[in-house]
């Protein structure tokens, strides 16, 4: 393999050695996410950013404040359409195709290398499905990339200054989703485990790390003031036994699902190529944040999709390293090649994370795949969609069901009658769709919903809805069964029984308050 010194390189203009192919497949990104993010309907987790972004605060239960923030920025400027809240993470997925390519420049790069990087992040799925819908993990891998950048920086031009910005980064990181804090982790480690170790004693890295603590500093201080509840939320997760663990082999294999087969070769290339080519000796501590991240993530059990954004930096690495294995006459033709199978792969990986496909459709494909869409919750292992579609579906039914119990509320009742949902989705629907319907704000113990409180209902009138009759006769004095949403055979939550309740038998909602938080 060919030796390149990556030091020194000389400067080149920013639209040069293949910038402008790689900003044309961010534009294709673009346009194909803004074309079909609006196909099925609203994602559960998008009415939780869409309520929390109605009640701005400095942190939320089961999130930081970033995303409900920039939500409701875009409810100002772009308003509420699928394609509006949306077009945040299919912006943020362009910028990331980017940033890979930049990337790869500073490691070395040249034309090839740059527009294979950002193939390879064009057409992996998850990625793909970050882009698609509204999530805490639409932002990770440009956060998450921009850390590795300065880092890149800092080392190839031995400028510890480079990790004040490492560390402005990372802070706005730790406000869209802490676990920004595992790769800083892993850094760290990888510094102390090579010559970049030095970086530790000099005064700019710690500067980086009093800039991301303040930056950090209004969520820090708000999940004290509410005694750590995204740590009582993750207790409470893995006390009940959720999610789907994976062994460390499975964690592994499903990497290389999510980021495509094709494109493994790439980012494993650019892991073993950090930690033993010489040409990225700087870099070796980046090396080492790999198995590092992996290892905590893994051995946490987390969702396979929380490793994701550690990758635009190793297929920027491994795109760098392919360049110079093929940097040859005769195998010229495989830099072509390379790119249109990565494209190809992802374009057949498509329809499994973005709505290109009408459902009818869509679940044909599904029963075509020579693989199983991976679940990552027990309740989703029986469901006829992947969770990410599937969530998409049923909120229009749900709020309709509610509807027809609100209509027998008599018009002298319902200043006083609250609607009580069980999750932040069908909570977040009746505040998304009810008002169409002229349903009030709903109540919940659910998440953030708890801290929001029983907006100043009494009790002695409650809609509830996906409840036991039995546990809320035991609660009121009276409950009538109004019968059930209508189904949708598509939606995770579906076909929920909804009651009318009245006069609480002891006490007010207020004072059951307490007893209706449920954080898992």
């Amino acid at each position: 393999m060919a030796s390149t010194t990556l030091s020194a390189p000389e400067k080149r203009p920013f639209l040069f050695d293949g910038m402008p192919v790689v900003l044309a497949m961010a534009a294709a990104l673009l346009v194909i996410h803004c074309i079909f993010n609006n196909r099925y309907d609203y994602f559960r987790d998008e009415f939780d950013y869409l309520a929390c972004a109605k009640h701005l605060a400095w942190g939320y239960v089961d999130q930081p404040p970033l995303i409900p923030w920039l939500t409701r920025l875009g409810l100002i400027t772009l308003g509420g359409s699928l394609r509006a809240i949306r077009f945040l993470p299919a912006l943020a997925m362009s910028a990331t195709v980017v940033l890979t390519a930049v990337i790869a420049r500073e490691l070395g790069g040249r034309a090839f290398a740059l527009m294979c990087a950002a193939a390879a992040v064009v057409a992996s799925p998850v990625y793909l499905n970050a882009g698609s819908i509204l999530t805490t993990n639409c932002l990770e891998p440009v956060l998450w990339g921009g850390c590795a950048y300065f880092a890149i920086l800092a080392a190839k031009h031995n400028e510890p200054r480079y990790w004040l910005w490492f560390g402005v980064v990372a802070g706005i990181g730790m406000q869209e989703k802490y676990s920004i804090a595992i790769f800083g982790f892993a850094v760290v480690v990888g510094l102390l485990l090579t010559e970049q170790r030095r970086f530790l004693f000099n005064q700019w890295i710690w500067l980086a790390g009093l800039a991301a603590f303040v930056i950090f500093l209004p969520n820090l201080l708000w999940n004290i003031y509410y005694h750590w509840p995204f740590v009582e939320l993750m207790r409470n997760i893995k006390a009940e036994g959720r999610d789907i663990a994976l062994s460390p082999l499975q964690y592994f294999l499903q990497q290389c699902l999510i980021m495509q087969p094709i494109v493994a070769p790439i980012w494993i290339a650019g892991v073993i190529g950090f930690l033993f080519c010489r040409s990225f000796r700087l870099y070796r501590f980046l090396g080492w944040s790999y198995p590092v991240s992996f290892a905590v993530i893994a051995g946490l059990h987390g969702k396979n999709y929380y490793l994701a954004p550690i990758y635009p930096m190793l297929l920027a690495a491994g795109s760098v390293l392919f360049e110079q294995a093929v940097d040859r006459p005769r195998l010229a033709w495989l830099k072509p090649v390379s790119v249109v199978l990565i494209l190809a792969g992802g374009a057949w990986f498509a329809p499994v994370v973005v709505p290109v496909l009408s459902v009818e459709s869509y679940i044909a494909y599904q029963a075509r795949l020579p693989i199983k869409v991976p679940r990552s919750e027990h309740s989703h292992v029986g469901a006829v969609l992947p969770q990410h579609y599937a969530d998409e579906f049923g909120w229009h039914e749900i709020v309709s069901g509610v509807a027809a119990a609100w209509n027998r509320i008599p018009a002298a009742e319902r200043p006083d009658c609250g609607i009580f949902a069980q999750d932040y989705g069908a909570a977040g629907a009746i505040d998304w769709f009810g008002p169409r319907y002229g349903l009030p704000a709903s109540v919940s113990g659910h998440q953030t919903w708890f801290l929001w409180g029983p907006r100043g209902y009494s009790g002695n009138c409650l809609i509830v809805l996906d409840d036991r009759k039995e546990r809320l006769e035991s609660m009121f004095n009276q409950v009538e069964f109004v019968g059930r949403t209508p189904d949708n055979p598509y939606a995770l939550e579906k076909d929920l029984p909804v009651y009318i309740c009245k006069g609480m038998k002891s006490g007010t909602l207020a004072e059951a308050w307490p007893k209706l938080k449920k954080w898992r």
